[in-house]
């Protein structure tokens, strides 16, 4: 599988709940901040393709760093 193990896989693909009030805390800092740079991008950009890619790329930020947190407090 490419060096890509069954066990590497199963954690990518399952469900990471927060464990504790840390890793709460630490996934809603994110989306928070994340948050208010999306806001701030929406009303400061010209609409149009650049700006929706903005957008989506925080999106993507957002999924990655919670993936980060979820998995490492595993």
């Amino acid at each position: 599988m490419d060096g890509v193990t069954v066990t590497d896989l199963s954690n990518r693909f399952s469900y990471h709940p927060p464990k504790d009030e840390e890793t709460k805390r630490a996934h809603e800092r994110v989306r928070t901040y994340l948050l208010q740079m999306a806001e701030e991008f929406s009303d400061s950009l010209p609409d149009g393709r650049e700006k929706a890619l903005v957008i989506t790329k925080l999106e993507e930020a957002m999924f990655w760093a919670n993936a980060a947190i979820a998995r490492i407090h595993d």
